[in-house]
């Protein structure tokens, strides 16, 4: 039998089945990530060695096999979801990990999860700062494919500002190694910031070196509720203005915040009675800015001093938080807003659309205003620090009318953020999700330079295929109901 004939039983008699998995279960947990669209995968391969990705990578190369990296499967815009069919490389298992505390940096295999490079950081007194709100489940490779943020973005940046070198396999399954393990890298091109932020289209990460920064002593939070989104955006401005550096800087607006709590309500009603009374009070139409300081005990101390002087006139309720439980109390509730937008609808797109800092109000504006024009909940949260909001319509994909009027709303808000300044995605990618949008941010010229780059590194167009300059009308897919692990 030649490979050609049938790649998937050549490669399962050459990898074993424990690394080439056919059975339907494997095929389905493999086939969708947090969008929730399925397309099954002909096997689920699980490489036991860097060996083994070669000899994929190569046998894919040889018979246009379509290959699809995968992590954990958090990734929000259908990055993972096998559209070509094809096989799923699945470097989850892949966990190994070591700490060098005279360096600061971290050596990963890319399923390594970030609350655990955290934790390990933590016991030599360093700090891995990239804090996405999946951070429980999200793998090195995943966030490094995606150039994911976080909640700590507005003092710490996002993932490329620590990703020291990688290393892998080209798409013609080629080993190589961008950048080292070093403080200065100045030889060649850097193609190692060419990998970051490709969703998996130009290479197969297996390895990374991540700069890790020393651990701050303690952190302290605050949560201000202000009468409106606009009280809430200006007192943003006025912080960063002011020469305060929060940690992070989480925005709620009243959609978001009615439907967190209704979501704890129900879910854990105990919460409620540990909320603050000016969370409890605060008016319908109430946003909330969540401000969080690290570092020394009396810098921290004085910044939150100075927040809450410095928005006394504007806020209508303050609450701090000094020790671990009171924080978690305060941030479980943004933790948790994803989960709580399924209250207003069984359905929901999630844009994670970034504008200048001057043009956020404008943009909460927009969205209130397209809330209206939709009739659809339109609850939108976010990194106020940095621009990027996760914008939502919610709607029932199972009323025709509905999905049409949120895949207009979806693209009115793509054109507002592209007029404002802005851009489609901060930190999830492009993907599915997003790929009828990328020709409203770049010209002819740079979409060529882009699939130009891809053409050189996967001549046969054999890694993630499908992705980012495939438009898809992804609202108009069926939508999986499975309860995924961070559901739970």
């Amino acid at each position: 039998m030649s490979p050609r004939s049938n790649p998937t039983r050549h490669l399962q008699k050459l990898l074993g089945p424990e690394q080439v998995r056919t059975d339907h279960e494997s095929r389905y947990t493999a086939s969708m990530d947090n969008l929730r669209y399925s397309i099954l995968p002909e096997a689920v391969l699980f490489p036991a060695d860097e060996e083994a990705v070669a000899t994929i990578l190569r046998m894919a190369n040889d018979t246009g096999q379509p290959v699809t990296p995968r992590g954990a499967g958090s990734a929000t815009t259908g990055a993972t979801s096998p559209v070509q069919g094809g096989w799923v490389l699945d470097l989850s298992g892949w966990k190994q990990l070591h700490v060098d505390p005279l360096s600061r940096m971290a050596y990963c295999q890319p399923g390594v999860v970030l609350s655990r490079l955290d934790e390990v950081a933590s016991i030599h007194g360093l700090l891995y700062a990239p804090d996405p709100g999946s951070a429980r489940y999200a793998t090195v490779g995943g966030t490094i494919a995606t150039n994911a943020g976080g909640l700590r973005g507005a003092k710490y940046g996002v993932t490329r500002d620590y990703v020291q070198a990688l290393e892998g396999f080209l798409p013609t399954g080629e080993f190589v190694r961008w950048g080292a393990d070093l403080r200065k890298f100045a030889a060649g091109f850097n193609l190692r910031d060419l990998w970051i932020g490709s969703e998996g289209t130009l290479g197969v990460i297996t390895g990374a070196v991540l700069r890790l920064l020393p651990r701050p002593l303690t952190r302290k939070s605050c949560l201000a509720v202000f009468p409106g989104h606009r009280e809430a955006l200006l007192a943003v401005q006025q912080i960063l203005q002011s020469g305060l550096e929060p940690a992070a800087m989480e925005f709620l607006d009243a959609q978001t915040l009615h439907c967190t709590l209704t979501f704890w309500q129900e879910k854990e009603a105990s919460l409620l009675r540990h909320l603050p009374p000016c969370l409890q009070a605060a008016p319908a139409t109430a946003a909330v800015l969540l401000i969080e300081f690290d570092g020394s005990e009396e810098a921290t101390a004085t910044d939150l001093r100075t927040v809450t002087g410095l928005l006394q006139d504007a806020a209508i309720g303050f609450a701090t938080a000094a020790n671990g439980n009171e924080r978690e109390s305060l941030w479980k509730i943004r933790r948790s807003c994803s989960q709580a937008m399924f209250t207003l609808g069984p359905r929901k797109l999630n844009e994670d659309v970034v504008v200048p800092l001057r043009k956020e109000a404008a943009l909460l504006d927009f969205l209130e205003e397209l809330g209206k024009e939709t009739g659809l909940p339109t609850p939108t949260f976010g990194h106020a620090a940095d621009g990027n909001f996760h914008a939502h319509l919610m709607f029932d994909d199972a009323d025709e009318e509905a999905s049409r009027r949120a895949a207009e709303g979806v693209d009115a808000l793509m054109r507002k953020v592209i007029e404002l300044g802005g851009a489609i995605s901060g930190e999830h990618g492009i993907g599915m999700a997003k790929s009828p949008y990328l020709r409203l941010q770049h010209g002819d010229a740079e979409i060529r330079a882009m699939q130009a780059v891809k053409s050189a590194l996967d001549p046969a167009n054999i890694l993630n295929p499908g992705k980012i300059w495939t438009s898809c009308e992804v609202h108009r897919l069926p939508r999986e109901t499975v309860r995924l692990p961070w559901d739970h």
